[in-house]
């Protein structure tokens, strides 16, 4: 073939300043777009070899080779797959091939909204121009006529081409790197990018740099190593299930997302109709609230990379969790980061929902003890799901355990069955199982078993399932007072009450200099408490609100017209106080202000002026008592 000379058959001179500026967002995404097509090209010879169509005489050691070259800098791409013959050359790379072409350059020139592109457009190739100055391809077909062609073209529409002197079938593919490409010169930045977009490739990736100084022992000697692949061409998720073992799990998940902790347990994903689909997700061992944040689930298409967390095809309360799922019949766009076809990508998402719904079922079922383990760390996941998902509310609503304050796992059913009819529908929880210990011992001491809901995700959760089941009330345990605590024999007359009331409420405003003073007197079964501070779960449910949406002002206002303070009848304090309220006495003051800090504190903590006080007045009382 003589040295032939033309342009590119495109319909616009500007196709590589949009393909350079808007086809892909990440530059680094040329490296994933030549590796994959290199595989493509050795699968499609060894699919001809099976049907008989190419004899590889042999010569079955497919591999993919980056060698980087900084002096020449260059970056080469190799192949030892199909090749391609002259007239390929001229019909999949001198036309670009994209439908809508004139669409595509009509919608998207003044554009910079890589997300809209849409469609299959065969452009992969074309992306090293986003890093390149000039492209070369030197390749040599499978077919035994064929001759090996090369071509150049340094980014614009005109290209060359001629015979070539290659002798080995494949594909090299030279990037000759300018400005924008100045950072691929790094040894570490090729790597990490292979790593990064190529880890599970079918095919081994070797990397190396051009004319390396040979690796010497101490006598001097050429240290001969064999070529290790950056790659793992055969990744866990595409073996079946049953014969991957807990060790090759933990090591898996531990490898991929550089976590040194073993996950709590795995789901492995194995489908092959009505679409395909593989992976492994893994539900992570959590040290702190924060690391619910830290999910990952990596995308594959036909085990190249995509992207992580893309919340189309992904349930959003798994985004949480760290897994691998690889799905070839993924309707991505032309940079491959972005989904199209919502129906389709619907019903993976619903698939990976089940799947996991499942999993879950079976624990709890056959796994009760271990369930019970794993449950403070995958409760986050599994409330958020609740929230989220509705399909994966009513699978899994059922088995949601809650921890009582005698580090017992309960269902709701059973949370029931175990107080034998004494609540109507209410679940007392707690918080803080330290701030609210009176209030958890008083229950206790009457047969009621409070639930601990101590996470962010609680107070969305409870409210959701309050939404969701009409019957059933969450109350904290310092919301009100529980009739099971109350002495009924005790109830005084009326007249009576209203005027204790009265004198408790006249002292406490006095001594606390707080006119918004609310005041409950209550006769309570355990004569060890003298006040309890309540406030209303509707009230404390708003100010938490509040404080989320920073409303900070207003909420503390909100908090001091109405909290309760619950005066116990019973108690020789509050007694003391109703016999002598009318005489003012420095006495009365101070044992109506320590009452009024001793009940704030078992809420909540005192403000640094109320310590003080707190604390001042503490010492003056035991003065009294050795005086």
């Amino acid at each position: 073939m003589s040295k032939e000379k033309g342009n590119l058959s495109i319909h616009s001179e500007n196709i590589f300043p949009i393909i350079k500026k808007w086809l892909y967002s990440d530059h680094d995404i040329f490296i994933r777009e030549l590796i994959s097509n290199a595989c493509d090209a050795i699968t499609k010879l060894k699919r001809l070899n099976s049907l008989g169509e190419a004899d590889l005489d042999g010569k079955t050691d497919f591999q993919v080779k980056v060698i980087l070259d900084k002096t020449a800098r260059t970056l080469k791409f190799i192949d030892n797959g199909i090749g391609m013959t002259e007239e390929e050359v001229k019909k999949y790379i001198n036309q670009i091939a994209f439908s809508g072409a004139e669409d595509f350059l009509k919608t998207y020139k003044d554009k910079g909204d890589a997300d809209q592109i849409i469609g299959h457009f065969g452009l992969g190739f074309y992306s090293a121009f986003m890093v390149a100055d000039i492209v070369e391809i030197d390749t040599l077909s499978y077919k035994n006529e064929a001759g090996a062609v090369k071509w150049c073209c340094d980014g614009g529409i005109e290209f060359e081409m001629e015979d070539s002197n290659r002798r080995e079938r494949g594909t090299e593919i030279t990037l000759h790197l300018g400005q924008q490409g100045e950072t691929f010169l790094n040894e570490y930045t090729v790597k990490s990018t292979i790593e990064k977009y190529c880890s599970f490739m079918p095919y081994p990736i070797y990397f190396d740099i051009a004319d390396k100084e040979p690796e010497k022992d101490g006598e001097g000697n050429i240290i001969i190593t064999e070529p290790k692949a950056l790659n793992d061409t055969l990744p866990l998720y595409t073996k079946q299930p049953n014969s991957c073992t807990d060790e090759e799990y933990k090591e898996f998940y531990q490898k991929t997302f550089k976590d040194f902790r073993e996950p709590l347990f795995w789901i492995h994903l194995n489908m092959d109709y009505p679409f395909n689909l593989k992976g492994i997700l893994y539900f992570p061992k959590l040290n702190t609230q924060f690391d619910t944040m830290e999910g990952q689930i990596k995308l594959y298409n036909s085990q190249v990379f995509v992207a992580d967390n893309i919340k189309e095809a992904i349930p959003e309360f798994l985004l949480l969790l760290k897994g691998i799922i690889d799905c070839p019949d993924l309707p991505l766009n032309v940079s491959r980061s972005f989904l199209q076809n919502d129906g389709f990508v619907r019903k993976i998402s619903d698939y990976i929902t089940k799947k996991v719904a499942d999993k879950l079922n079976s624990l709890f079922k056959s796994e009760r003890e271990n369930f019970q383990k794993f449950w403070d760390d995958i409760s986050p996941f599994v409330k958020y799901g609740l929230i989220k998902d509705n399909k994966f509310y009513e699978k899994i609503e059922s088995i949601i355990l809650y921890k009582t304050t005698q580090q017992q796992y309960v269902t709701l059913e059973e949370y029931f069955e175990k107080h034998d009819g004494k609540l109507n529908k209410e679940v007392y929880y707690v918080t803080d199982t330290v701030q609210q210990a009176q209030y958890i011992q008083m229950m206790q001491a009457h047969g009621i078993e409070a639930v601990v809901l101590d996470h962010g995700i609680d107070s969305a959760f409870i409210s959701h399932l309050e939404m969701k089941k009409n019957d059933i009330s969450f109350k904290r345990v310092d919301s009100n007072i529980s009739e099971v605590i109350k002495d009924m024999d005790e109830a005084p007359d009326e007249e009576t009450a209203t005027k204790e009331r009265d004198i408790l409420t006249k002292v406490f405003k006095n001594a606390l200099n707080k006119e918004d003073c609310q005041i409950q007197l209550e006769s309570l079964k355990s004569e060890d408490v003298a006040g309890m501070i309540i406030l209303s779960e509707e009230s404390r449910r708003m100010q938490e609100m509040m404080k989320m949406y920073s409303m900070g002002e207003l909420n503390a206002g909100m908090m001091g017209s109405e909290e309760t303070l619950v005066l116990n009848k019973k108690h020789p304090l509050v007694q003391y106080i109703l016999e002598r309220g009318e005489e003012k006495t420095e006495a009365v003051d101070l044992i109506a202000q320590q009452v009024y800090d001793l009940a704030v504190l078992s809420h909540k903590s005192l403000s640094p002026e109320a310590m003080t006080n707190f604390i001042k007045r503490s010492h003056q009382i035991m003065r009294y008592m050795i005086g």
